[in-house]
């Protein structure tokens, strides 16, 4: 496994104190009041502050993304709330929404309470799928210049030769991943044959429920991996059950969504390729960033072998999914 190195312990120095004077290099007052929130590969806080609301800030992960990738997302963000749609864009303050301070780059956003979506109503799907129709034609309108691209390459090939290379499996699961592995990114590259022609265009790109505050309504957060890459992709994690249950699920999805936005109906062919992208991406991403101490404590089962076993298996399962007919949705 790989050795520790400084450079995979970017946090160390982000102390209660530091991030005070972080916070406050913009000219606001904290209380003191400071509440760590659910996040691993940034860190997110509740700042209190004097005479004000509480507020949300955001601490890039160094090395990440570059700060013209940051200012595409937060442009991005801004031109969505700009149409109206319930999206929470990062705070203008002092005539910018990106900030620096000691080493630590970070955004600051109104907090706004919820909680995750109710997927199993119908009007929740609905809605859920207008407000996505009108976040992709707004994304529809212009590419992204330095965000980077969902492709098999980087969520696929990459990952891949991580684990194997950088040995994350138990030395008795490494031959059968390797060859399961390729099994998968040939039923991949199958479903994108299948997919045909689509239009990349700008993405959420990670909008699972826990992303999506519900109050009165949808609040969409968290566009810190909006990239480019196929509609559906933002529109598959709002799915679960059987073929049967998620054609059911996107019927709904597509009810909202085609009110604002076209939909290419090929690419249902993706949703199992994009699950399995993601499950080996998430694997990978973990490998990655395993020398922060943060995700020892957050996801012990990690280093277990059950965990590869259990991946191997589920692995195993998605390649027989890909091998079956995309869910129908009636006209």
């Amino acid at each position: 496994m790989p050795q520790t190195d400084d450079s995979l312990t970017p946090y160390y120095r982000l102390d209660p104190e530091e991030l005070i004077r972080v916070i406050e290099s913009t000219g606001l007052l904290c209380d003191g009041r400071l509440l760590a929130l659910n996040s691993y590969e940034n860190r997110v806080y509740q700042v209190g502050i004097e005479d004000a609301e509480p507020l949300i800030t955001k601490v890039y992960r160094p090395g990440r993304w570059s700060d013209e990738q940051i200012l595409e997302e937060h442009a991005f963000a801004l031109e969505i709330a700009d149409a109206e749609v319930p999206l929470i864009p990062p705070m203008v303050l002092n005539g910018q929404t990106l900030h620096e301070f000691d080493g630590f780059r970070f955004a600051l956003f109104e907090r706004r309470g919820g909680h995750a979506p109710e997927l199993d109503q119908k009007d929740t799907r609905v809605w859920l799928g207008r407000f996505l129709g009108r976040i992709h034609a707004v994304g529809a309108s212009k590419p992204f210049q330095t965000r980077p691209e969902l492709t098999i390459e980087s969520f696929g090939n990459e990952p891949v030769k991580t684990l194997l290379e950088e040995q994350w499996l138990p030395p008795h699961l490494e031959t059968a991943f390797s060859s399961l592995a390729d099994d998968l990114l040939t039923s991949i590259e199958a479903a994108y044959g299948r997919a045909g022609q689509f239009n990349n265009i700008r993405l959420h790109g990670d909008c699972h429920p826990g992303n999506i505050l519900w109050r009165d309504g949808p609040f969409f957060v968290d566009l810190d991996d909006c990239r480019s890459g196929p509609a559906i992709q933002d529109l598959w994690m709002l799915l679960s059950g059987d073929s049967h249950e998620m054609a059911d699920q996107m019927k709904d999805v597509l009810e909202g969504y085609t009110q604002f936005h076209h939909f290419n109906r090929r690419e249902l062919n993706l949703i199992e390729a994009l699950r399995t992208l993601r499950m080996l991406h998430h694997a990978a991403w973990l490998a990655k960033r395993w020398q922060d101490p943060a995700f020892p404590i957050a996801f012990p089962w990690f280093g277990e072998p059950r965990y590869w076993e259990d991946l191997v298996l589920s692995l195993r399962e998605q390649l027989g999914r890909m091998q079956e007919e995309p869910i129908q949705i009636p006209f």
